[in-house]
């Protein structure tokens, strides 16, 4: 499921760090505000192995959609307002302000990762951000990786992320296809509202 890892991404940027920023995290703050739209494949690998397929669509300030493969019934929309996570198979629908959701380092080009993240050791061309909140360590830890693109925003492209839980598991999201720079419509993030007793949005 989608849930545990965007929940501990929300743990990587909820713990400030206050050293000087590194210049990697200079770079990758560069890109994070350059980008103002982007559309990527992604690929989610469960500690099972299981493979889950969809589509990332990206437009800053705040708006973001995970669609899932045709048979999964997850859809996960940010519209500028709230990130909300539906579920069509229980019709379930959940919801939280962008500013407290798990993608605003993401999706907020104002957050400054140099103050919510560390850099770990990569290999050449890469660059990997950690982080984790010691209150919470149900979150696990989390590692958000980067490649160095000179065509890119920023001379970088978001790879995917990786969550480590508390139990050891883990799960990756990998991006591939990043494209950038697009004009997207703001009804890709809209959606319809599973739950008998509301006429949908």
């Amino acid at each position: 499921m989608i849930r545990y890892p965007v929940t501990a991404l929300a743990a990587a940027f909820a713990v400030p760090v206050y050293a000087a920023p590194a210049p990697e995290l200079v770079q990758v703050q560069a890109h994070l505000r350059a980008v103002t739209t982007m559309t990527a494949a992604f690929q989610q690998i469960d500690a099972t192995g299981k493979t889950r397929a969809g589509m990332l669509t990206l437009k800053r300030p705040g708006k973001i959609r995970f669609q899932y493969e045709k048979g999964v019934p997850l859809l996960i929309v940010g519209d500028g307002k709230a990130l909300t996570m539906i579920d069509y198979q229980v019709r379930q629908v959940s919801r939280w302000p962008i500013g407290d959701s798990p993608l605003a380092a993401l999706i907020d080009p104002n957050r400054d990762v140099s103050r919510y993240g560390r850099l770990i050791p990569a290999p050449p061309g890469r660059i990997l951000v950690e982080g984790k909140d010691p209150k919470h360590p149900e979150f696990g830890t989390i590692t958000i990786g980067f490649t160095k693109a000179p065509s890119a925003p920023g001379g970088l492209m978001l790879a995917g992320w990786t969550v480590m839980d508390a139990q050891g598991n883990r799960s990756t999201v990998v991006l591939t296809d990043q494209r950038f720079g697009m004009a997207i419509s703001d009804k890709a993030f809209l959606w319809s509202d599973p739950r008998p007793q509301n006429r949908g949005r």
